[in-house]
């Protein structure tokens, strides 16, 4: 799938089109924009039916910072693959730098997610990513990418 043939906002079918991820671990309810390989914007809505909020916590429920971080990575992972040009690779984790948590995240908050590719080398891939709830900055960091060929 090129993006000219994806019509916005991508939906889970086209999602799970182009990444391997699945329920439960499918943390991206839709993309709203994007230019493949550069920036993408989408979003994810917290539901307190959430499975995680049977442990994180119970009579609390905060959606997990590393869940936040792990839906930026799924939309740079969106991103990536709509280019085509890394697609043919998995692409994995390779760091994680000067990453903050500002605000705890709620059932029912929409997450909003941002990610812009700031440097590229090979199969070496480093984006700045940003969440935010109602125009509030949750997190922000910069998350490190590598491509592993099939």
């Amino acid at each position: 799938m090129v993006e000219s043939e994806m019509s916005l906002p991508l939906r889970s079918a086209e999602i799970r089109a182009l990444i391997p991820h699945r329920y439960p671990f499918l943390l991206l309810d839709a993309v709203t924009a994007f230019d493949a390989g550069e920036w993408a914007e989408g979003y994810k809505m917290i539901s307190e039916n959430e499975a995680v909020f049977q442990g994180h916590f119970p009579d609390r429920p905060i959606f997990p910072g590393v869940l936040i971080i792990e839906a930026l990575a799924q939309l740079a992972a969106v991103c990536f693959a709509a280019e085509k040009q890394e697609s043919d690779g998995l692409g994995v984790f390779a760091g994680m730098d000067r990453v903050k948590f500002r605000r705890m995240v709620l059932p029912g908050d929409r997450l909003d997610l941002r990610i812009e590719t700031t440097r590229r080398r090979g199969p070496f891939v480093r984006v700045q990513a940003r969440a935010w709830v109602d125009d509030e900055r949750v997190a922000e960091g910069q998350l490190s990418f590598t491509f592993l060929s099939e």
